[in-house]
């Protein structure tokens, strides 16, 4: 099996149905710029059915990259396979993205139908699609609470039926890793090489970037994902925390992807611009201190080898640098270093003793001192500068 995996983009989509998430048209095509460049291989554009304002955004990023795979999202029914189609009209490279759910709580106090009628249903969604376009994607809502042998069934008919993609979303964060892949390998035993096999997962447990890990050793070859991690209830998969762990631990994870890592925290950054709020601070590879050290025993190692408290640089996701924050916990090197910086030269053990002491009498009281309370500060203890500050940023 090829070490190779589809990184398939639902920010436009499922992150835009998040709370605060919504976007215009404008936005989206702003994102799915970033999304381009990054090299994302599918980008999942909208629901089209949801509104005239999705359909119009899918066809204006179709309009600016015709050369991208674009997937537009529909019910497993006819209207919405429709109008999903009329969004991809005239695109080179157009992909339907028809689901349905499986699941008996969905059956039975969503639907009110047996599984032989959704399986029927199932099938008839992905033979019409296949009309329109010749990439069709099925995806079963609620997998992972399907029987297992219904979902396999319902997959196998799927592909008979045209569908080149078989996706197993984890819709409400339900799977721990172990068991999401002994899933999904039942479920590559009966696909085989037909079809390729997806994750969609959700983070209502804080799992799904482990899930869809985990799914990749069961033999999934797509990852469904968001920038930022956005997307229903908890989110979804982050696309930027898959991709630097196949950069950083290929030793484990033994795949590769076609993202150009250098672009995610610009595309981040766009997002947070576009929607209502950013990563929290401590986010994995995006946050604003995750490439931030305060402890003064990870200073002092931070600064005499990167390695000591970093395990990839800064410039690898497209973050600027990491930063040294002085606070209560930092130590004497991260100060001395901030001090040189700022222009006071280097000082003598005496005088960093002398500032030191009055420094972390400050920080005691204080969440944190910036380089212009350091100044004043020196500045109060008759310390005068003898250069020209530099930046501050390790």
């Amino acid at each position: 099996m090829s070490d190779q995996v589809h990184i398939f983009d639902t920010t436009l989509r499922d992150g835009e149905q998040s709370p605060g998430c919504s976007m215009t048209t404008p936005e989206k095509l702003r994102v799915a710029r970033h999304l381009v460049e990054m090299g994302v291989d599918v980008i999942e554009a909208g629901f089209p059915i949801a509104s005239e304002g999705d359909f119009e955004a899918v066809r204006a990023v179709c309009r600016e990259h015709p050369g991208a795979y674009l997937a537009a999202l529909a019910r497993a029914v006819p209207i919405d396979i429709e109008r999903a189609a009329q969004s991809l009209d005239g695109h080179a490279r157009p992909r339907i993205h028809c689901f349905i759910a499986t699941s008996e709580i969905h059956l039975r106090y969503k639907f009110n139908k047996s599984q032989e009628q959704v399986l029927e249903e199932a099938v008839e969604g992905v033979e019409l699609a296949r009309r329109y376009v010749d990439d069709v994607e099925f995806s079963a809502e609620d997998a992972t609470r399907t029987e297992i042998d219904y979902l396999c069934r319902v997959c196998e008919a799927a592909v008979d039926a045209g569908a080149s993609v078989v996706n197993i979303p984890d819709t409400v964060g339900f799977m721990t890793p172990d068991d999401y892949a002994e899933k999904i390998a039942r479920v590559v035993e009966a696909v085989g090489d037909r079809a390729e096999i997806s994750v969609h997962t959700h983070d209502d447990l804080g799992l799904a970037v482990a899930n869809s890990i985990a799914a990749l050793h069961a033999g999934a070859r797509q990852i469904e994902c968001a920038l930022n991690g956005i997307g229903e209830r908890a989110g979804n998969c982050s696309l930027e925390e898959v991709v630097a762990i196949m950069m950083v631990r290929r030793d484990r994870v033994p795949y590769h992807c076609g993202i150009d890592a250098t672009k995610l925290y610009a595309a981040s950054q766009a997002l947070s611009e576009c929607i209502t709020f950013g990563p929290q601070p401590n986010k994995a590879i995006v946050g604003r201190n995750a490439f931030a050290h305060e402890a003064g025993i990870h200073q002092d190692g931070y600064l005499k080898h990167r390695t000591t408290y970093e395990i990839m640089t800064p410039d690898s996701v497209g973050v600027p640098g990491s930063q040294l924050i002085l606070g209560k916990h930092s130590g004497r090197h991260a100060l001395h270093q901030r001090v040189e910086q700022l222009g006071y030269g280097d000082l003598g053990r005496d005088d960093l003793r002398t500032v030191y002491e009055a420094f972390t009498r400050q920080a005691d009281t204080r969440k944190g001192l910036t380089d212009d309370d350091i100044v004043v500060l020196l500045d109060s203890l008759g310390f005068e500068p003898v250069g020209e500050a530099v930046a501050s940023t390790a």
